[in-house]
């Protein structure tokens, strides 16, 4: 059932964008904002770790989730540290998430041959 719901999740967000970017004149790198936007309010009023723990990983692999990665470090930064502890935090978190993003885009281009 885990797989199911993950996959329902993820595929709704994914679709809901597609269906976004061709209906309007949006680029990619805006419906990426959006979505980063999106996933920093949602965690921001707390309804983000509630999506988390009902579809699991389908919403943890997703763009929205870097969105709530920053305001969850941010939030838990100002509270140990203050205000330097909120700029300190949200480093903290994405430097992970980039990481692991740029090691996979690494990976995959070590496996596959790009085309010109």
């Amino acid at each position: 059932m885990n797989y199911i719901l993950a996959f329902l999740f993820a595929g709704f967000v994914c679709g809901v964008s597609q269906v976004v970017l061709e209906k309007s004149k949006l680029t990619p790198g805006h419906i990426n904002s959006a979505l980063v936007i999106i996933g920093c309010i949602l965690s921001g009023f707390g309804i983000y770790d509630k999506i988390i723990s009902i579809f699991n990983a389908g919403a943890t692999i997703l763009i929205v989730n870097f969105g709530h990665s920053l305001v969850l470090g941010a939030s838990e930064g100002f509270l140990e540290n203050g205000i330097i502890g909120l700029f300190k935090g949200i480093l903290i978190n994405s430097s992970a998430v980039l990481s692991v993003a740029i090691f996979s885009a690494f990976i995959v281009t070590l496996v596959f041959k790009p085309k010109h």
